[in-house]
């Protein structure tokens, strides 16, 4: 199996509007795909959800799920959520600092490094706010910084994983992260999104880790999201 080709490199400077590739419609047959993967995964999904969310209230106290505001398709905001990995969050007041690494607890770590932190948002998959593959969903004030071709991205369903995770996950920067995203909205198959949820398997399996900081990424400053109120 072949990882998917690098994106395109593409001119900086003045802001364009997306191309209208990039503002491609999914293939016929996604929320098929999304709603058959997601009953074969709810129940073991269930399971690990519960006994991970009880570890992390044994250790680090309640609450144990987190939720959070962020951008969907086309703009539209929904509540995302997601397993507790932060230490004494302000349940309702505003987005952890993710990229603080001191934040994190030692249950969260072991959740964040096999992605199960990740695993609520199959109930988002269900209400039709997120897909199993796309781009992954932002906080609002990362999206007032995007340029207009940058807001291609926004032309598909979010994703619980996406070409940029299966590329480089957090290591990459918000920019190459959005390149990625582009070109899957450009790309969207069948094919593709198999390919990435394969390669997603191998990438939390093999390579794991996921809490990294982005404080000088001009998209991703920690210093702004700490006031976002995303």
């Amino acid at each position: 199996m072949t990882a998917p080709a690098a994106p395109e490199r593409h001119r900086t400077g003045t802001a364009t509007r997306p191309d209208a590739d990039e503002a491609s419609r999914s293939y016929r047959g996604k929320r098929l795909l999304d709603l058959a993967l997601v009953c074969l995964l709810l129940v073991p999904a269930l399971v690990l959800c519960a006994a991970a969310a009880a570890v992390h209230v044994i250790a680090h106290g309640r609450p144990a799920l987190f939720r959070q505001r962020r951008v969907g398709r086309e703009g539209r905001p929904f509540m995302m959520w997601k397993l507790r990995t932060m230490a004494d969050p302000a349940a309702g007041s505003g987005p952890p600092v993710c990229g603080d690494v001191a934040q994190v607890t030692a249950v969260g770590r072991v959740l964040r490094r096999l992605s199960l932190d990740e695993l609520p948002q199959l109930l988002n998959v269900l209400r039709g706010e997120m897909s199993l593959v796309g781009p992954r969903p932002t906080l609002p004030y990362q999206v007032h910084r995007y340029t207009d071709r940058q807001r291609g991205r926004l032309r598909a369903l979010p994703g619980m994983t996406g070409l940029a995770q299966v590329r480089g996950r957090q290591w990459l920067s918000w920019p190459q992260r959005i390149e990625w995203d582009l070109r899957y909205v450009r790309h969207q198959s069948l094919r593709l999104d198999l390919t990435i949820l394969l390669f997603t398997a191998w990438a939390v399996l093999a390579r794991g880790g996921t809490t990294v900081a982005h404080d000088d990424d001009p998209i991703a400053r920690t210093t702004e999201r700490m006031h976002s109120g995303a």
